[in-house]
């Protein structure tokens, strides 16, 4: 799928707070020069597309007493697909990448509590067979995402 300018602005535009009132699509429509209708069904059309695989808050897990911690595993090629159903039917577990190297799938846990981090990694490693390594969160970094136009 090819994305054209709207889609990019859209895409940027998203990354930014979304205004509290009770239209908030409306609003950053009008930003963009859009319908409502307009911009939510391109919205719709970049997640079934798999351009954006998620949409949603992203709660600060940790500011609400909660934890995050950075996990990797190697998994063998064969079995990628089925670890990779069974890391994800975690509700802990967001931004599940795979990369190329030896520890090719990188996770993040998100939990209420701090020992929830270890009760769901554990967990993740019987159901797999597979170790998960965990590199718990030292300190916060912001990286801002935007598609260049």
């Amino acid at each position: 799928m090819t994305l054209d300018a709207t889609d990019r602005a859209i895409l940027n535009r998203m990354q930014d707070d979304l205004p509290l009132i009770s239209h908030p699509y409306a609003a950053v429509a009008e930003e963009l020069g859009l319908s409502e209708y307009d911009l939510l069904a391109r919205l719709a059309r970049m997640k079934e597309d798999r351009v954006i695989t998620r949409f949603g808050p992203f709660f600060d897990a940790a500011a609400m007493g909660g934890a995050f911690c950075l996990c990797a595993m190697a998994v063998p090629a064969e079995k990628f697909e089925t670890v990779l159903t069974k890391v994800n039917a975690h509700p802990e577990v967001a931004h599940n990448y795979e990369r190329t190297h030896r520890l090719n799938m990188w996770f993040v846990l998100a939990t209420e509590t701090p020992e929830g981090i270890e009760a769901a990694a554990d967990a993740i490693e019987r159901e797999t067979g597979t170790q998960v390594l965990r590199f718990p969160k030292l300190q916060e970094f912001f990286i801002g995402f935007r598609v260049a136009a």
